[in-house]
């Protein structure tokens, strides 16, 4: 019953163009709460690694090892997936999304050029660096935020907005990377409703 509410409101909201004030509004509150374990040692030194791991990867590069993760997310022989899901980051981040009890669906970070350094589940991409989550937090400095539509997401048949943020060097105060977590707006919507 209150699934099925959750969903009729959700699509009301929808078509009238209402659904990004109030589920943005409740989103943007968490922010600041998201922002603190994103800053931690874990996130910023791992970006900073990968930052300057990567510092002379050109265009052709990203693009092999973005081909390279589309295929193995195909297969059973998956050594850049394991080495990014096994890494010290990704295991901080999935144990943030189970801290959440269900209220994030999935945890990515990426560094300077919009390359996954951890995340909580396999994404169907490695960089990100064509897509807003990327251009309109890193590219646009340490205050970048960004909030997508809300979509059902089919394999966890909840409805996911993904709140990008980007990640600053807490030493200069300059853009490092950024984060996408999926917000379950299931859960969000359940504290808008009245009790």
């Amino acid at each position: 019953m209150k699934s099925r509410l959750l969903h009729t409101l959700i699509c009301l909201l929808i078509p009238a163009g209402l659904h990004a004030d109030p589920i943005t509004d409740q989103v943007k509150t968490m922010v600041p709460s998201i922002k603190e374990w994103l800053n931690s040692e874990v996130v910023i030194n791992s970006i900073k690694q990968q930052n300057e791991k990567h510092a002379d990867l050109q265009a052709i590069d990203i693009d092999k090892l973005d081909k390279q993760w589309a295929t193995e997310t195909k297969s059973t022989n998956q050594p850049l997936i394991n080495q990014v899901l096994s890494n010290d980051l990704s295991l901080y981040l999935k144990s943030v999304k189970t801290a959440s009890n269900s209220g994030y669906t999935e945890i990515f970070v990426m560094d300077d050029k919009g390359l996954n350094v951890g995340q909580s589940d396999i994404t169907s991409d490695y960089w990100q660096g064509d897509e807003d989550k990327w251009k309109n937090t890193y590219l646009a400095g340490p205050d970048g935020i960004n909030i997508s539509k809300v979509k059902l997401d089919e394999s966890t048949n909840t409805h996911q907005a993904q709140l990008s943020i980007t990640i600053v060097d807490p030493a200069t105060g300059g853009a490092i990377g950024a984060a996408t977590i999926g917000i379950n707006v299931n859960a969000v919507i359940s504290q808008l409703t009245p009790k």
